[in-house]
């Protein structure tokens, strides 16, 4: 079996990483996307932010696509 440096096996350590801090993340909420690029570089920051502009602009596309469809189906 495949060890991982302190010597637990992947599926030891697989446990480890995704349960040992879920109590921790249950009582401290929500994930939070406010602030969430404070700690990166200025040129990471402008691409998240182009990044996630670009995202919205894809859903109010796809939304407004959506309508077009509604309303055609209705004439």
């Amino acid at each position: 079996m495949t060890k991982d440096a302190e010597g637990r096996g992947r599926f030891r350590q697989w446990i480890h990483e995704t349960f040992d801090d879920m109590w921790f993340r249950s009582m401290i909420g929500p994930a939070q996307t406010k602030n969430a690029v404070q700690g990166c570089d200025e040129g990471a920051r402008e691409q998240w932010k182009r990044d996630l502009e670009n995202r919205k602009r894809y859903t109010r596309e796809q939304r407004e696509r959506k309508r077009l469809a509604r309303e055609g189906n209705r004439s």
